[in-house]
């Protein structure tokens, strides 16, 4: 029996959610396979986080769902951020920089979605209303809606399997402060952050120690009166010490311990000001608003479960399973990865334990990741790249070279000592 014909025997119809980085390498993947694939995509583009859509500082957080700010560059190198067979090269007229801004990034993916016939498989203006298993089938039914019509009319097909492919940096999360409630003056999101000319001349506290926090104060230093850092830090971290030192109204503090309602924002180390506006870059929260698995997936802010290898929910396995839920250092290879096996587990080409198997692995890693003790970035980094090519084994998925691991881990060292301009050093 030939290869083609046992694909095309275990060939499913196949519905991806969402038309990002992560969707688009899980469409191309599948088709490889031999499935039939139908991407959903809510925007009338694709890319996902990095389709840039304006917002302005007081649009509520439903209204967009990139994330992006309009100077934003990419945190990480060019060689972290390709697939492996459509190399992220730089092109004549374009960014060429080794950390480019947002846009050539989003250009990449339409450049490999062009290349591999991807775009004429997705409907865009197309919101998922509802995932849901349909009745003694095995199969799912998966109810959308047009976004440019307000008809209520839904449409509903049925597929073999369905892919969440809907990134996790969409769904502000904020912090629980005393007396954040009563602070009657500015609080937004990051979310909604896109250029600094309307917090010209104000004071501005940004919650947020990670890497938009820093990289958005130091954007507001340009404009504003005062930028105070909050963070969750003792000490000053050690990536802010530079900044802090060469701008002279841009301060350091520990976390907000109350806010109230004169404007006076008061911090655990005892400081405090009067500010005029709070942007917390606090993270996000996972949200899957439109999928009933009748309570067997657990969804809540900083976790989804139970999933074996972040992939897969043993009961729902194979024909439910997630892409980019991992968010403390992402690559693309890794979504590439995740929709090389997904595709090959619903060829038939490779096996998955049992759900209970499954479940145990989950558990055990759950307990282990109790016991670790607390990591820096650069140890914390270099452990995720080893998981990786763990993960990988899983469908003979190529190692991540060790010259782009040095990259990766070079670059991360770079960025703690000089913040300001490792993009360019």
């Amino acid at each position: 029996m030939s290869m083609a014909f046992d694909t095309l025997q275990w060939s499913k119809h196949v519905c991806v959610v969402g038309a990002g980085a992560s969707g688009l390498v899980s469409a191309r993947e599948l088709l490889r396979e031999g499935h039939s694939v139908v991407v959903l995509e809510q925007n009338h583009d694709l890319g996902g986080q990095w389709l840039y859509q304006d917002a302005c500082a007081g649009a509520g957080a439903a209204t967009v769902h990139s994330s992006v700010y309009a100077s934003l560059r990419l945190n990480a190198p060019r060689a972290s951020m390709e697939f492996t067979d459509f190399m992220f090269t730089p092109v004549e007229g374009r960014d060429t920089r080794d950390f480019p801004g947002h846009r050539e990034l989003f250009l990449y993916l339409k450049d490999f979605a062009r290349c591999f016939g991807l775009t004429e498989l997705i409907k865009f203006n197309t919101e998922v209303v509802h995932v849901g298993m349909a009745a003694a089938t095995g199969k799912w039914n998966v109810r959308s809606r047009d976004r440019r019509t307000d008809d209520g009319e839904f449409m509903e097909e049925i597929f073999d399997a369905v892919v969440v492919a809907t990134g996790n940096f969409s769904l502000p999360r904020l912090p629980k402060i005393r007396g954040m409630e009563e602070w009657k003056r500015k609080q937004l999101h990051c979310h909604v952050y896109r250029v600094p000319d309307p917090f010209q001349d104000e004071v501005v506290v940004v919650v947020g120690g990670a890497i938009s926090g820093p990289e958005i104060a130091l954007e507001l230093v340009h404009v504003a009166k005062e930028v105070h850092i909050s963070t969750k830090h003792v000490e000053i971290p050690e990536k802010l010490v530079k900044p802090v030192a060469k701008h002279a109204h841009l301060h350091w503090h520990q976390e907000i311990e109350l806010l109230c309602e004169d404007g006076t924002v008061v911090f655990a180390d005892g400081s405090s000001v009067v500010a005029d506006t709070i942007l917390y870059c606090t993270g996000y929260s996972y949200s899957f608003p439109f999928l009933d698995t009748k309570g067997i997936i657990h969804v809540d802010e900083k976790r989804i479960g139970p999933l074996y290898e972040h992939t897969f929910p043993p009961s729902l396995a194979p024909s439910l399973s997630f892409v980019g839920i991992p968010n403390k250092f992402v690559i693309f290879r890794f979504f590439e990865s995740q929709a090389r096996w997904i595709a090959q587990v619903l060829s038939g080409r490779r096996k998955l334990p049992s759900a209970d198997e499954m479940m145990k692995a989950i558990e055990e890693v759950e307990h282990h990741q109790e016991l670790e003790e607390p990591k820096n970035i650069i140890q914390l980094v270099a452990e995720i790249l080893e998981y990786y090519d763990r993960y990988g084994d899983h469908c003979d998925f190529p190692h991540i070279e060790d010259w782009r691991k040095e990259i990766i881990l070079k670059y991360l060292e770079n960025c703690i000592n000089n913040f300001e301009t490792f993009r360019d050093e």
